[in-house]
């Protein structure tokens, strides 16, 4: 069999895998999960086996994240997006204003909001920005006290702009989407009333989305929430409420194995420093040739988006790149259709 083709593959989602974990696990247990005689694409996800699999995945975020016991961990389906409905449909019940605090930072938080809208009130908290390329000054922000919750994103995958601090939101519940920074670094999870992510950015294949959230918060969905998202519902369950995206919650469970293997989230925060300097550097010293938009101070480690030859960009050299690069073998550094330019996925 002819060796695989070589590529670095810098995708924002579904991104790349550990070469490990796809050659030395994933493709050895594909065909025969431990001596089971069966792949886990065919297991039941009421059977013994994959109930050890979801549990010592479940176990993996806990222990990386430091998780305390007052928090639910659950697995879900519908991405970010799904929780883009799910955060409000759960929790702006909590109080009976159904308003919510939202810090607009980039396009997913647009949407986020918008999608709140339909559950009842969203307060965005700073004025308007012109562009997503910082982070608004919290002494800008207006809270609302009724507020049921606030949510923010804590690095926007399109724009490449990065939250480095937990914003103060004077003992409110706080919601924050993590889908393209988790487990990147160590996060405080007691900060937090919800983190959600979906594993395709960082820690797995699509298909998964990880909820974390503080048991306390269970059991205010209203009335209109579907059961498979409620998560009172599905912490109940165990996550498995309805058929899980069992494969997925396996590759995820490995990819955890594998980052704890390899220092945990303090070793991936410093490996993203050192890569993301590494473009930023050039970018900086390119006299302009490279311009990145977002402010230095709040420039993502994760998704770096930038234009070349000038802020607005040049097509023809963009296009010169990204074919050059192709023929190097480095995939997916197109920028997203809405910003356009170059992004360099870590």
């Amino acid at each position: 069999m002819d060796a695989p083709k070589q590529v670095v593959n810098f995708g924002p989602g579904p991104t790349k895998l550990p070469r490990s974990v796809l050659l030395l696990e994933l493709q050895k247990e594909l065909l025969d999960y431990k001596g089971v005689g069966i792949s886990v694409l065919e297991m039941s996800h009421r059977s013994s086996d994959f109930g050890k699999i979801i549990g010592n995945t479940e176990n993996l975020v806990r222990e990386l994240l430091a998780v305390r016991d007052n928090y639910k961990g659950i697995v879900m389906q519908g991405g970010g997006c799904g929780q883009f409905a799910a955060v409000p449909l759960n929790l702006i019940g909590l109080k009976a204003g159904r308003c919510a605090d939202y810090v607009v930072t980039g396009s997913w938080l647009a949407k986020a909001a918008e999608e709140a809208k339909k559950f009842g009130t969203v307060n965005v908290v700073h004025p308007k920005l012109g562009s997503y390329t910082k982070i608004p000054d919290p002494g800008s922000w207006t809270l609302n006290p009724e507020a049921s919750y606030v949510y923010f994103c804590a690095n926007e995958t399109v724009h490449g702009v990065q939250f480095d601090f937990i914003p103060d939101v004077k003992g409110a519940v706080l919601v924050c989407d993590m889908s393209s920074n988790f487990l990147s670094k160590p996060v405080d999870v007691s900060k937090f009333g919800v983190i959600f992510a979906g594993a395709h950015k960082n820690v797995g294949c699509a298909g998964v989305t990880v909820v974390i959230v503080r048991e306390d918060l269970l059991g205010f969905a209203l009335r209109e929430c579907p059961s498979v998202l409620e998560y009172k519902v599905q912490a109940a369950n165990s996550s498995l409420y309805n058929t899980p995206p069992c494969f997925s919650i396996y590759v995820m469970g490995l990819v955890l194995e594998w980052i704890k293997n390899n220092g945990g989230a303090a070793s991936m925060e410093k490996l993203s420093s050192i890569k993301s300097k590494m473009i930023y550097d050039i970018i900086d010293k390119s006299q302009g040739f490279y311009v990145c938009p977002v402010e230095p101070q709040n420039r993502s480690r994760m998704n770096i988006s930038f234009r070349i030859g000038s802020a607005k960009g040049d097509d023809a050299l963009e296009k010169r790149f990204l074919d050059k690069a192709l023929e190097l073998s480095m995939i997916s550094l197109k920028g997203h259709r809405s910003v356009r330019g170059i992004r360099v996925s870590l």
